[in-house]
């Protein structure tokens, strides 16, 4: 079959590799249907996160069984299936308090020995853990399978920032980040009920969107200027929850200063690249509290999936560009760009 590698920062290759095949009884095989790039990937691509040469890519994908293991018992050939960005026995310690990304037999798709979820298709390990089932008309409607796709990382992982942040009924929200997760971030606070959405971002296409998922408002500045308008927007308290979903030292420094005393920040951006730059004498000082991490998408997929194929929510619109499989390379390099927001593959 073929697959999307990385051989060294920048080169991105779509080769021939080994078929994805049954290797233990609770695998199955996905062929894959709808695939996409993400942030994170873009830190193996600049060179800011290790990976061997060769190594697979790509953690987001959906698809059609095409086979089982025999120790398989809730899926069959057939099923129209969405995986989480990591997999999960979904019967450990830990899956069983919803941390799934902590599960003792779990890992990372496009990790060394397993397939990315960038290729023709992926084995899945602990299937019955991992996959959730997605109704079988959804394959022949584009734009649902687009909004499906979502669920597996962005939808959740803004879902998982807004929890950490304590959105609320009412509640007065900041998303520092205008980038896929962050604009999920904006939807699923206006999911849980925020009376009032700032978005962080100086990208107008961006910015458009956030608007459409429940921004009333924006703030273009960067660094000390944000953090000034996010406080006059909001009498100078700052607001109730905010989203951060960058990872860098300077957002998360925006993050702290523009939370209202006694407030919360649920952090989902990866970090890379410098400290946290967290003074933990601020935040105690003014009783800010800290909340977030990797994201267990797999807890979330079953109520956000209600809320998509219903029209509550459609995250569909974070994907503004759509590739093959031989554009792989093109993808990275327009995603790299800021030319493309996220870019979904058709394999």
């Amino acid at each position: 079959m073929r697959a999307t590698v990385i051989h060294a920062p920048h080169d991105i290759r779509v080769e021939e590799v080994p078929d994805a095949a049954i290797q233990r009884p609770e695998d199955a095989v996905v062929r894959v249907l709808r695939a996409c790039i993400c942030g994170s990937d873009l830190w193996a691509y600049r060179g800011e996160a290790a990976r061997k040469p060769g190594q697979r890519i790509g953690h987001e994908f959906l698809g059609i069984v095409e086979e089982t293991g025999s120790a398989v018992t809730d899926l069959r050939a057939g099923d129209l299936v969405v995986a989480p960005f990591m997999w999960s026995d979904g019967t450990c310690e830990y899956c069983a308090e919803g941390l799934f990304t902590s599960c003792e037999h779990g890992g990372f798709w496009g990790s060394v020995g397993h397939d990315g979820g960038q290729g023709e298709a992926v084995r899945v390990p602990h299937a019955d853990g991992t996959l959730v089932k997605l109704p079988a008309e959804a394959v022949s409607d584009d734009h649902l399978l687009t909004a499906l796709l979502a669920l597996s990382d962005v939808m959740g992982t803004g879902h998982h920032a807004a929890l950490g942040a304590g959105v609320r009924e009412g509640s007065t929200v900041a998303v520092v980040g205008d980038g896929a997760v962050g604009l999920c971030g904006v939807l699923a606070a206006k999911r849980l009920g925020a009376e009032r959405i700032i978005a962080l971002g100086r990208h107008t296409v961006r910015t458009d969107i956030a608007k459409l998922f429940g921004a009333t408002d924006v703030v273009a500045e960067r660094g000390e200027a944000a953090e000034a308008a996010v406080r006059e927007l909001l009498g100078g308290r700052g607001a109730h929850a905010v989203i951060e979903a960058v990872g860098t030292e300077q957002s998360m420094r925006t993050a702290v200063n523009i939370t209202r005393d006694g407030g919360a920040i649920g952090y989902v951006g990866v970090p890379h690249g410098s400290s946290t730059g967290l003074d933990l004498g601020v935040m105690f000082d003014r009783n800010i509290t800290l909340r977030g991490g990797v994201a267990p998408v797999r807890a979330y997929i079953p109520e956000l999936l209600k809320d998509v194929l219903s029209g509550v929510i459609d995250p569909a619109p974070v994907f503004d560009r759509t590739v093959s499989l031989d554009e792989v390379p093109d993808g990275y390099r327009a995603m790299d760009d800021r030319s493309a927001l996220k870019v979904m593959i058709k394999p």
